[in-house]
């Protein structure tokens, strides 16, 4: 299908991926300039048109999800019996592909990569959308290392005609939960159970159950507990393989019951890897067993053979109580003795055990006061807990509160509620975007923006600039990214200067100095003479570089017929005579050329009478 146009403006470019239920591929969108990833449902699933409708249905759904962690969609369309979804295209790979190209992962990353995605799964939890086939392979990890799920609601959106096509369960078998093996009631705690396989394989580099066919796979999600992770890897924390067994419990009630309470755990265990607070329903209790009869006529031969050994048995006892009386009265006295003695010693020497009080650790640095409580000999317990006023790594709150009284040994344990401080969010790089889909991308990532607009030669016209703070920077969520979105080129304007009474040459120059140019010269065919018009006119402003035109009178050639001339000619006594005929042409102060029948003129001077 590469080269096809769907919904006039996708260029379907490559495909880059496809599962049992569409294909996906890469492809360029004419209209916004940018590229998107296509989902194309496979024709076997367009022939449902209950399936047809219910997909259209959750798609629109999925799309109402906004989170960093989720994979945006944002169009949805119907083609010549192609059904289409349009979707943010992330560059990078799948976590499926990561784990077999680099093996098991460090569980502090892994750890990490599980807690975006169980955002990402509380987030369309809380919209009421399960995704039902969590797995690495629906998971897309940026250049930047952040984890994107994919695939939201579709396997929600299969009827009863297709859950079992071509003979197997829609969904990846060694990934769902027993319930979906067996074809039960599926709900969110489905989904953890998926995201517990998932941590299980990346921090063991092999999914917990395998064998030859999908249905003995099935069976070992439903039948068998899998070797916990820390006897495969030994580095693993135990607080980390605590998570992952609670999570992939064959009961769904003993499993995390949210996601926010396996986020909650996730997040613990960062800080005490160790683990000791995931709690843990007990699921070995005794079983109940069957006992058998008892036999009436050897109950009374046991009777009598019990009383003659008890006959016997009270003479040898009265022989040992009585050496027992003697040996349990001298220890006593001495018991008794030593110990009114130690009590005597304790009281003079005033050792009595002494009375502490519980310090207030609240509003000190975690790391500052660990180290001292630890020697103490309490066990510290940090629960961490986002604050918007409290700085990262100060203490908010203590399990034992302050001016408490307590002795050594009185208290094993101390919970101290850790700030990790506001809720953080790195600024989406939307560089040369549209600043449109820029502001959408900022409230995405729940980040407010201001569009601020300046002229720039490189950025064409509605497209991003640079964004304060920069692009790929941590911030607090809400804080306010400015966009700076382009003009364009600046227009720099220029005033036309006066040109008429100036010659072409002077014009052309006057133009050059104001950075315009000389356009075209009226009436055409004259070449030299004065400006006696130009457009645009004296001092109106055009664009630097703008033509202007101007139109020339022509320069007259002087005449050389001075025989029908006549010249005015004053006397001394101020009266004007006027003389003619080729010979006498007299004006005072004045030379005139004259012309005779040969050509050649004489010049006369009138000198006045």
């Amino acid at each position: 299908m590469e080269g096809q146009v769907l919904g006039n403006r996708y260029l379907l470019l490559e495909k880059i991926g496809g599962g049992g239920m569409a294909v996906v591929y890469k492809a360029k969108c004419s209209l916004l300039n940018r590229f998107v990833a296509i989902k194309i449902l496979r024709s076997e699933f367009t022939n449902d048109e209950e399936f047809v409708k219910r997909f259209k249905v959750e798609a629109q759904a999925v799309a109402s999800l906004s989170h960093p962690n989720v994979v945006s969609i944002y169009d949805v369309g119907y083609q010549e019996d192609i059904h289409y979804i349009v979707m943010e295209y992330v560059d990078g790979m799948t976590l499926k592909d990561f784990i077999n190209k680099h093996g098991a992962i460090n569980w502090q990353d892994a750890v990490k990569i599980t807690i975006q995605i169980c955002s990402a799964i509380e987030h369309a939890h809380k919209n009421n959308i399960v995704h039902r086939d969590i797995k690495p392979h629906n998971i897309l990890l940026t250049k930047e290392g952040i984890a994107k799920v994919t695939d939201f609601g579709i396997a929600r959106a299969v009827t009863s005609s297709t859950i079992t096509m071509v003979g197997s369960t829609i969904g990846s078998v060694h990934y769902f939960s027993p319930e979906q093996a067996r074809g039960g009631f599926i709900d969110e705690k489905s989904d953890l159970y998926s995201l517990g396989i998932a941590l299980y394989e990346m921090v063991t580099g092999k999914v917990p159950f395998d064998g030859d066919t999908p249905v003995s796979v099935a069976l070992k999600h439903i039948q068998e507990m899998p070797v916990e992770p820390h006897k495969l890897v030994q580095s693993l924390p135990y607080g980390v393989n605590e998570i992952i067994m609670k999570a992939i419990q064959k009961e769904q009630n003993l499993r995390y019951q949210s996601a926010t309470s396996m986020i909650n755990d996730l997040n613990r265990v960062l800080v005490q890897p160790q683990g000791g607070f995931v709690g843990q329903e007990n699921i070995n209790g005794q079983s109940t067993i069957r006992m058998k009869p008892v036999n009436p006529s050897r109950i009374a031969d046991d009777s009598r053979n019990n009383s003659r050994n008890i006959h016997n048995e009270v003479k040898k006892e009265k022989k040992k109580n009585n050496v027992a009386y003697w040996l349990a009265g001298i220890t006593s006295v001495v018991v008794i003795a030593v110990a009114l003695f130690i009590t005597l010693s304790l009281v003079f020497k005033g050792n009595v055990e002494p009375t502490y009080k519980m310090k207030n650790y609240i509003g000190q640095k975690y790391d500052d006061v660990k180290g001292e409580l630890e020697t103490q000999g309490f066990k510290i317990i940090p629960k961490m807990k986002e604050s918007e006023k409290v700085d990262k790594g100060i203490i908010i709150d203590q399990s034992i509160p302050p001016e408490t009284d307590y002795k050594n040994g009185s208290f094993t344990s101390l919970e101290l509620t850790v700030s990790s401080g506001p809720k953080m969010t790195k600024v989406p790089e939307v560089k040369e975007r549209d600043y449109r889909e820029a502001q959408n991308e900022m409230d995405s990532y729940n980040l407010k923006s201001r569009i601020e607009r300046e002229f720039n030669e490189d950025v064409q016209a509605d497209f991003v600039i640079r964004t304060e703070p920069a692009g790929g920077e941590e911030v607090k969520e809400g804080t306010e990214v400015v966009i700076y979105v382009s003009k364009g080129p600046e227009i720099k304007k220029r005033k036309v200067p006066y040109l008429v009474g100036k010659t072409e040459i002077e014009a052309q120059k006057a133009l050059s100095d104001n950075k315009l140019v000389l356009g075209n010269i009226l009436p055409a065919g004259v070449t030299k003479g004065i400006v006696n018009k130009q457009l645009p006119e004296a001092d109106s402003e055009i664009a630097e570089g703008e033509s202007v035109t101007i139109w020339l009178t022509p320069e007259q050639a002087p005449s050389t017929d001075t025989s029908q001339q006549t010249a005015p000619s004053t006397n001394t006594a101020g009266n004007s005579t006027e003389t003619n005929g080729p010979a006498n042409s007299t004006q005072q102060d004045t030379p005139v050329d004259n012309q005779n029948g040969d050509g050649k003129g004489n010049e006369n001077e009138n000198k006045g009478n």
